[in-house]
């Protein structure tokens, strides 16, 4: 077996295992199952555990009220565990570890003495404070449930109170059990008077299950669901009955609701998948009229138009989501056609060819004329003439364009 070996021990070739300590090494062991590293391994760990429990130790000491007694026990265990322990480590460290803390005990002693007596010192006024405000829960509480739960922490609260004077206490524990019973009664009369309450509640709400169970077979789906939820109004404006009653009429009253609005589900459901399709039909006749416009023959397109008017309405309603969108495609098809009828009425009206001609002509005699008066201002060289001949006949020009641009239209 190879040897190992750490600061504070070793393991022998014939498997010994040693501890060093300030008074030379002390054999601890025989390690024949394994390799030398985990020998050493092994005793550290036993070290490692000593050393947790001092920890441990110092902690209670000083975050817990470890009496002196229980401490000298666990340090004389201790001490005597780390003397001879068959393990690896700084040992004489936990034993100086130890030796302090058997200094301190007595200053711990003292120390729990002192908090003891401070704690009887203020028993007797934590006490009165508890009686204080079970008395006046029992003279002010309304919300019973909160009354009662703080009246059980308060009773805890007394009973882990640090102990004071047996007299003075009995005393407050009289007045403390007067207010418990003053407390009691007062809930008692109040639930009482609930009692009665809650029968009426109980009384209404059983009429309104009825109600409910009665339409759950209706099929006046809007009027149904409107009567739902008057119901269910009335059931909230109603109070509230016992637990066991509440949760009872509750699930009666949920499951006949239930069932009509998942019957009424079922039959949109299948009304939806039935309008989906009429979308379809609808989709392939819009696709059908804007093939229409521009419309070259707007009689001929009108007359396509009513015969597809006609599938149209025989192809029934259509989800809401999708009537805007096809209404809208369909209008927009009946306004370009009507736009391409109103242009060929023009083109073929012949009172508003006859008009346009007229408008065409009286706007060139007014513009030859004002031609005139140009040309005579030029020849008198009168300024004042030629500038309001040229703005008046550049106004006639320009109306003149647009007439004959009217009478192309009409006469194409």
């Amino acid at each position: 077996m190879s040897t190992a070996s750490d600061p504070w021990g070793r393991v022998a070739d014939d498997g010994t295992v040693y501890v060093r300590t300030a008074d030379g090494e002390r054999a601890i062991g025989s390690w024949q199952a394994g390799s030398p590293d985990e020998a050493l391994a092994f005793f550290t760990r036993k070290f490692d555990a000593l050393e947790t429990e001092i920890s441990l130790l110092e902690q209670r000491m000083t975050s817990t009220d470890l009496s002196a007694g229980q401490a000298r026990a666990t340090i004389a265990r201790l001490t005597n565990a780390v003397t001879d322990a068959n393990a690896i480590g700084d040992l004489a460290t936990l034993r100086a570890r130890l030796t302090a803390l058997g200094e301190t005990i007595e200053q711990r002693k003292e120390e729990h003495r002192a908090a003891r007596e401070q704690a009887r010192t203020e028993a007797h006024e934590v006490r009165e404070r508890i009686v204080a405000e079970a008395e006046r829960l029992a003279a002010e509480a309304t919300h019973w449930k909160a009354g009662g739960e703080r009246m059980r922490q308060l009773l805890e609260e007394w009973k882990v109170a640090p102990r004071g004077d047996r007299a003075a206490e009995a005393v407050l524990w009289k007045r403390l059990s007067a207010a418990r019973n003053g407390f009691a009664k007062r809930r008692k009369a109040y639930f009482a008077g609930l009692e009665d309450e809650r029968a009426t509640v109980r009384t209404r709400k059983e009429e309104l299950v009825s109600r409910a169970e009665e339409l759950a077979a209706s099929t006046d789906w809007s009027g149904t669901a409107s009567a739902y939820r008057e119901l269910m109004r009335s059931w909230k404006q109603a109070g509230r009955a016992d637990r066991a009653t509440e949760d009872e009429l509750w699930t009666r009253f949920k499951m006949a609701q239930d069932a009509f609005f998942a019957a009424r589900s079922q039959v949109i459901d299948a009304k939806d998948r039935e309008l989906r399709e009429h979308v379809v039909v609808k989709e392939q006749l819009l696709a059908e009229a804007e093939k229409l416009v521009p419309a070259t023959d707007p009689r001929a397109a009108r007359a396509a138009l009513r015969g597809i008017l006609e599938r149209w309405e025989r192809a029934g309603a259509v989800p809401r989501d999708a009537q805007e969108r096809l209404e809208g495609g369909l209008r927009r098809v009946e306004e370009g056609l009507r736009r391409a009828e109103d242009s060929q009425w023009r083109r073929t009206n012949p009172e508003a060819l006859s008009r346009a001609r007229g408008t065409v002509e009286q706007i060139r005699s007014a513009v030859t004329q004002l031609e005139h008066q140009l040309a005579r201002a030029q020849a008198a060289g009168d300024q004042k003439a030629q500038q309001k001949a040229k703005e008046a006949l550049a106004a006639r020009r320009s109306w003149l364009a647009e007439a004959e641009r009217t009478l192309a239209e009409l006469s194409s």
